[in-house]
C-alpha cells in the first residue's frame, strides 16, 4: 500500500521535481507543482483538470489504489 512516506521525497525536495502518480486502473496524474497535491494518511487530493473542456477540480485518491510514484521526466521519455 502506498503511504505518506512514499510521497515525502517528492514533497520535501529542496528543488521540486514534477512526478507522476500512477493508479492501479492505469490512470495517472502528473504533478507539476507542490500545491497541486495534499497528502494524508489514507488518501491524497490532487488538483487538476481531467479534460481540456472541463473545469479544474480536486480529485480524491485512495492510497489503496495508488500503484506507484515516479519522476515525471522518466515517465514522459518512455
Amino acid at each position: 500500500m502506498m503511504g505518506l512516506r512514499n510521497f515525502v521525497p517528492y514533497m520535501t525536495a529542496e528543488l521540486f521535481r514534477p512526478f507522476r502518480i500512477k493508479m492501479t486502473s492505469g490512470q495517472h496524474y502528473d504533478i507539476h507543482h507542490p500545491e497541486m497535491v495534499m497528502v494524508g494518511k489514507a488518501s491524497t487530493r490532487v488538483y487538476m483538470a481531467t479534460r481540456p473542456d472541463e473545469n479544474e477540480r480536486w480529485h480524491d485518491l485512495s492510497m489503496l489504489v495508488i500503484e506507484s510514484l515516479e519522476p515525471l521526466e522518466a515517465s514522459v521519455s518512455r
